[in-house]
């Protein structure tokens, strides 16, 4: 079922460029060292390797992140995969996202945030209240939003480590 998950996700975010794609990620696991801006664990720097893994073949226009080494190290890595500067957002303003994603040409852009911005941001982009904070030790959702046309619409999909993808 993954397996078809994943073709389904290539195909929707590599053919369909008629539409605006948004995928969003929260960032990857991060160290515990108590400071206010860690980096990754091992296990979180896998995570941003299979992240690049499971996207190869798409294509991406913008990789965004939030200002912190968590979200930034999360998409670092596709972001040289597809030879992209990382542009940063402000995760305190995401009406202000919505609103440039919304008024862009139709591409696909990826957004590192975090277990409260995330979910918040699909909701701002679908128009209403459908998803809730992330558990803090949910690392492994990827989420897919298409804008086409007025509608929206969003496909969950999880990944890890050692994917079976």
């Amino acid at each position: 079922m993954r397996l078809i998950s994943l073709v389904l996700l290539i195909f929707a975010v590599s053919v369909s460029r008629a539409q605006t794609t948004v995928i969003l990620v929260r960032h990857a696991e991060k160290v515990q060292d108590g400071s206010e801006d860690p980096g990754l664990t091992e296990e979180g720097s896998d995570r941003a390797q299979e992240l690049v893994r499971v996207l190869a073949e798409s294509e991406i226009d913008d990789v965004y992140t939030t200002p912190f080494k968590r979200t930034r190290k999360t998409v670092e890595p596709l972001a040289t995969h597809f030879g992209l500067e990382l542009k940063e957002y402000n995760p305190f303003d995401l009406p202000k996202i919505v609103e440039k994603i919304k008024s862009t040409d139709k591409r696909t852009m990826v957004f590192s945030g975090h277990s409260n911005t995330t979910p918040i941001l699909i909701n701002l982009l679908l128009g209403e209240e459908k998803y809730k904070q992330l558990n803090d030790k949910d690392y492994d959702n990827l989420y897919i939003v298409t804008l086409n046309e007025g509608k929206s619409s969003v496909i969950q999909v999880a990944f890890g480590t050692k994917s079976v993808f």
